[in-house]
């Protein structure tokens, strides 16, 4: 288990400033919610521990080292698209298998596809499936199975079931508190759906125009806000729920 932490990080594309001196802990083998509303920098944070944004200003640590950018990749991350987070030429278990971090013998690596299909509670079968056969939670599964192939130590997952149906979404869900309990991972779990982060989150930081305005445990910072921001998000949300 590691901890993952975001020092003061800033991530400017030319005047724009997107992350403004971002400070956020991930411990080890706890799961942290980051909430806000569209456009508020939260994929941005997640693409910058991965290489994908420019990090202009502050540090990102794994247990108090940069995140390795070259070879194994300890930090990975799950998108939230699960139609185009796979190569649609390629099978299942090819896909899972380009992520493995180490040339194995047939066999064995038709073993470990096995397990971590089962991992994320799907088949052994759907190895030899495209992707065009599969249905977007089962996708989203396999993404799921491809980043743990790369034996990560964090999670980063972005919005993972904002694209699902909403009878798929509470399997996925499950799936990812098992994930924890059963590998000890470290995730980042970005949403903007508070129902779901709540179910999910030990922790809960809340994002806005690029700056944490509010974070702590996530029955106090959803049950009992401090910051206006947060109201706001919590009064948003509240209208639907009602309707459903």
């Amino acid at each position: 288990m590691s901890v993952l932490s975001f020092h003061e990080v800033s991530v400017r594309y030319g005047a724009h400033t997107v992350l403004n001196g971002v400070s956020l802990e991930v411990p080890a083998g706890r799961t942290v919610g980051l909430v806000g509303e569209s456009g508020c920098g939260k994929s941005t944070l997640a693409r910058a521990a991965v290489g994908l944004a420019p990090v202009t200003g502050g540090h990102i640590l794994l247990d108090g080292r940069p995140v390795p950018n070259r070879g194994r990749r300890p930090v990975q991350m799950v998108f939230q698209d699960p139609y185009s987070s796979l190569d649609p030429r390629m099978t299942v278990g090819e896909s899972i298998a380009e992520a493995l971090p180490e040339r194995l013998p047939k066999k064995a690596r038709q073993a470990e596809i096995a397990r971590l299909l089962a991992l994320v509670h799907l088949d052994a079968a759907r190895a030899g499936d495209l992707p065009g056969r599969l249905s977007g939670g089962q996708r989203q599964r396999v993404a799921l199975a491809r980043a743990l192939a790369a034996r990560p130590e964090v999670i980063l997952a972005d919005e993972i079931t904002s694209a699902l149906d909403v009878s798929v979404q509470g399997a996925v869900l499950n799936l990812i508190r098992d994930m924890r309990r059963d590998l000890g991972l470290s995730m980042l779990f970005i949403s903007h759906d508070l129902a779901v982060v709540r179910y999910v989150a030990d922790h809960v930081a809340v994002l806005h125009d690029g700056e944490i305005v509010e974070q702590g445990p996530t029955a106090r910072v959803l049950g009992d806000p401090r910051h206006d921001y947060t109201r706001h998000l919590l009064a948003a949300a509240l209208p639907l729920k009602e309707q459903t």
